[in-house]
């Protein structure tokens, strides 16, 4: 992210991690970083910027794959499954090139901070070119990615994804090639290419068991760990992924994870809507982290993952975007909540203090930046403005502001968007993207493309 200079932010209301917001607090800025955090002034300083509503630390998207925004609304029409589903997705990576994912990127990463994300976890793995040839640059599409999120004005860390086979003991196919790097030595060197600069983070992705084979998993995971850097994968999004797991090693995803070394308190298990008692155990037990995607897994029928069991044994959960159904964490945090209450019967397993940790500061740390996700001194100077005078909002009190944010407000009630010091979002506009125009461009090219 460039330089900035001090600056101070006055809130109305601002949420500084208890359980309740704090009236007129006043954020001061130098470069990056917040540098003092004062509580109940009352007035705005003469030449402060005033943020009129709630001020929260801004999200982290722990979970996306940006190309998937090409497929909101075009995967509704009948029945079917997540398996159908990935037959279209499939269409639409095989589309792409780098110049055109770049500017799909870009405008999805801008919706993703007009939302209130200032980082986003990409989960990347369209990495070659047709048939599986690599780019003169083996990392294209990566560098693509990582120039899209700058110019969105987010931070991004890199979840390069190790995609090796079209299913356990497969070979990948035609589509799947452009995924692979062949094996998972390969796929470490060229990751070790991509290279870490401001505003951008690189960490590791196990596709899934059935992409991944134990033995290339084991070396993904050594990779990681020597770097002390995030790994994630796809747990048991589907039952028909822990049937052939089983079938195939005798043992549950997670447990396959396990044994060969991925668990630890780096690593997150996207989804784990299927895990069973054990598994929700293991990762537990190892401190992971766990990222749920409810619009995405509603929207898939994929299921409800056991997000309080999860939470009780001791995993930290995150949340993500996932295929992009809907672009808005608000959503996402108060999904983790009612689809409690829709299985249990009960509400409050999860109340709005810690639904807004999930998305901010658990979110942060679970994509290597834990200095990220919380308004006080030190910290990142990344924090979003929820208005709370819109149809949603409005007549909220002190007393309720969380609980109004979390229930009832959207991503369209998203006021300013502060990144690294510098205002991104301002009342509601991207101040550098038309991100409306830019979607449909892009979408449009994409279109073209899949209808060759």
């Amino acid at each position: 992210m460039p330089e900035t200079a001090a600056a101070t932010y006055w809130c109305e209301l601002a949420w500084l991690g208890g359980q309740r917001a704090e009236p007129n607090v006043l954020i001061a800025v130098d470069g990056e970083r917040i540098v003092r955090v004062e509580i109940g002034g009352d007035r705005s300083p003469d030449g402060s910027m005033h943020l009129p509503g709630l001020t929260l630390p801004a999200f982290a998207n722990a979970h996306s794959h940006a190309f998937h925004r090409a497929l909101r609304g075009r995967t509704h029409h009948g029945s079917g499954s997540f398996w159908t589903w990935r037959e279209a997705m499939y269409e639409v990576a095989t589309s792409l090139d780098p110049d055109s994912y770049f500017h799909l990127a870009r405008a999805v990463y801008g919706e993703m901070v007009l939302a209130g994300v200032s980082t986003v976890g990409e989960f990347h793995y369209l990495h070659h070119g047709p048939h599986g040839t690599p780019y003169d640059d083996p990392n294209a599409f990566g560098h693509a990615v990582i120039e899209a999120a700058r110019e969105a004005g987010i931070r991004i860390t890199m979840l390069d994804t190790c995609y090796l086979h079209g299913g356990i003991g497969n070979e990948p196919d035609e589509t799947q090639r452009r995924f692979s790097d062949g094996d998972a030595v390969r796929w470490a060197q060229r990751v070790e290419a991509l290279g870490e600069q401001p505003g951008v983070r690189v960490g590791a992705a196990i596709h899934s068991v059935r992409a991944v084979d134990p033995t290339a998993i084991a070396i993904v995971a050594e990779w990681a760990s020597e770097r002390d850097v995030p790994l994630h994968a796809h747990v048991s999004e589907q039952p028909a992924e822990n049937e052939q797991c089983v079938d195939a090693f005798g043992v549950t995803p997670t447990e396959l994870l396990d044994r060969q070394g991925a668990l630890s308190d780096r690593f997150t298990a996207v989804h784990a809507t299927h895990a069973s008692e054990a598994d929700v155990g293991l990762l537990g037990d190892a401190r992971c982290w766990c990222c749920l995607c409810p619009t995405t897994e509603r929207d898939l029928a994929d299921g409800i993952g056991p997000a309080r069991a999860l939470r009780d044994r001791g995993a930290r959960l995150t949340l993500g975007s996932d295929s992009q159904a809907v672009i808005d964490p608000l959503e996402e945090a108060r999904a983790v909540e009612l689809n409690a209450r829709l299985t249990t019967h009960e509400r409050g397993a999860h109340d709005a203090p810690a639904l807004l940790r999930m998305a901010t500061e658990h979110g942060h740390t679970s994509l290597g930046w834990p200095e990220a996700g919380r308004i006080e001194a030190g910290a990142l100077a990344d924090f979003v403005t929820v208005g709370l005078d819109s149809v949603r909002t409005v007549g909220v009190t002190v007393a309720d502001a969380l609980e109004t944010a979390v229930f009832a407000a959207t991503a369209s009630d998203v006021s300013h968007v502060v990144v690294g010091g510098r205002v991104v979002v301002e009342h509601g506009q991207h101040r550098t993207i038309d991100v409306p125009s830019a979607l449909r461009d892009a979408l449009g090219h994409v279109a073209q493309g899949t209808a060759r």
